[in-house]
């Protein structure tokens, strides 16, 4: 008789690897401050945002591959710290900034069907027997179309917009980043 074996809750994991020649190849030639304080380079982020792309894992090992003669685990403790607060505070900032655009979409959104309804009200209230009524609906009309399609375009396409980085972002705030030697 042969069981059936059934594998639960296998992650599946991903590899990066960056090779450098120095750990400055990480961060920003113009910022002086120390590797703690320092901010990443644009073309570091940039390949790691190409690198984790077509990564589907849900963890990803972050490898960063440098050279024996320049190996300093004291620096390399540091760096790795200042990486994990990079991907994480970004994250968050992401995430709060994904949630506050579906936020301000469908409050946007809600809005312009009010007006509309609104509108609607002033149209078959008054029948244009009010020029006042008239002007209101004719101002409001626009204004709930804009409102509405504005809101629409918020919480849709903004939002799509910043999924992209929040996806690269929380890859990489769940990752486990090592240095290895060449």
């Amino acid at each position: 008789m042969v069981k059936e074996v059934k594998i639960k809750n296998i992650e599946e994991v991903s590899e990066i690897r960056f090779a450098v020649n120095g750990y400055d190849d990480i961060f920003s030639d113009f910022d002086a401050r120390p590797y703690s304080e320092k901010g990443l380079s644009e073309d570091f982020l940039s390949e790691a945002k190409r690198a984790s792309s077509v990564k589907e894992a849900e963890r990803l090992n972050f490898i960063i591959l440098v050279p024996k003669t320049k190996k300093d685990l004291k620096k390399e403790i540091t760096i790795k710290d200042r990486l994990e607060r990079h991907f994480k505070k970004h994250f968050g900032l992401l995430k709060n900034e994904k949630s506050k655009a579906i936020k301000q979409g469908v409050f946007f959104t809600i809005l312009g069907v009010i007006l509309m309804l609104l509108a609607t009200y002033l149209f078959f209230k008054f029948k244009n027997e009010s020029v006042l009524a008239s002007f209101f609906t004719i101002l409001l009309e626009p204004a709930s179309w804009f409102l509405f399609w504005e809101g629409l375009d918020h919480a849709i396409f903004d939002s799509r917009s910043i999924s992209d980085n929040l996806l690269f972002y929380k890859k990489m705030s769940g990752s486990n980043i090592k240095f290895v030697s060449i």
